[in-house]
């Protein structure tokens, strides 16, 4: 069984040490606290020079919901064309219509524009209105992976979703499980949902560096400080990428057994 670790960082602080922590591959995007926005292209460049392991991109216009504008798709086109220029393996995205069915026309030209780069539709997918169908039209449409934690919270809930997902892809497209994955969670996915690939970010919280603070002005997310930075933990991931290696091991001494 071949498995995979992705891991979504906002910086290249995290990206090294995502990569140091055993990734496989790497989610760049800015703003993670706000579930990711499209990376700015110095931070990609950055990325790219430090990283030599597989750099799929975000492609997110805003925070919010996946019904964009005509002028934010073509964002999203050009943001594509640009990452691809500038050295990414591949692209994540995703776009609905109102009424909650996955936009195939947009899905489609992002597919045309990505050209070879590997298509990660992604949690827009938890939103969507009907999940068994959307991942037909994902496959019809050339999407290679389904980022998804089950149309849940977190894919712990979700875990009878995406043993149904997993079931129904059969191999014809990646079910990438993400939200709320770390080791202890990989160790009963790998079990109960025969899961292989997942998505975490693995972040902790820092304190600033900042000495001199102005405790009476907030400009951020309620509840959190401007004096708190997230930052990938490298044992969190460590600790994914070791469960993940004993699966790997275990079944292939199960294949070797029955070869014998």
């Amino acid at each position: 069984m071949k498995t995979k670790l992705e891991v979504c960082v906002d910086s290249a602080e995290s990206a090294k040490i995502a990569q140091e922590g055993g990734a496989d591959c790497l989610e760049v995007c800015s703003n993670l606290i706000i579930g990711g926005t499209t990376p700015g292209v110095s931070q990609f460049k950055q990325i790219r020079r430090m990283c030599g392991i597989e750099l799929n991109v975000l492609i997110r216009p805003r925070f919010g919901d996946f019904l964009y504008t005509d002028s934010e798709f073509q964002m999203i086109k050009e943001d594509i064309q640009m990452f691809r220029e500038l050295g990414a393996d591949g692209v994540v995205t995703g776009c609905l219509r109102a009424d909650g069915t996955l936009d195939v026309d947009r899905m489609s030209a992002v597919r045309e524009c990505a050209g070879s780069l590997h298509l990660t539709l992604h949690r827009a997918f938890d939103v969507c209105k009907e999940p068994y169908k959307t991942l037909e039209e994902a496959v019809e449409t050339g999407v290679d992976t389904i980022l998804t934690s089950g149309q849940a919270s977190c894919c712990a809930e979700g875990k009878e979703v995406l043993k149904k997902l997993i079931r129904q892809a059969d191999g014809r497209i990646e079910i990438l499980v993400g939200s709320g994955v770390n080791a202890e969670i990989i160790r009963r996915m790998t079990e109960d949902v025969r899961a292989s690939s997942f998505h975490m970010s693995g972040k902790q919280i820092l304190d600033s560096g900042m000495l001199h603070r102005n405790s009476c002005i907030h400009m951020g997310l309620p509840g959190f400080s401007e004096y708190n930075i997230l930052r990938t933990d490298r044992e969190e991931i460590q600790k994914a990428k070791q469960v993940l290696k004993r699966l790997e091991a275990e079944q292939a001494g199960i294949d070797s057994g029955k070869g014998e």
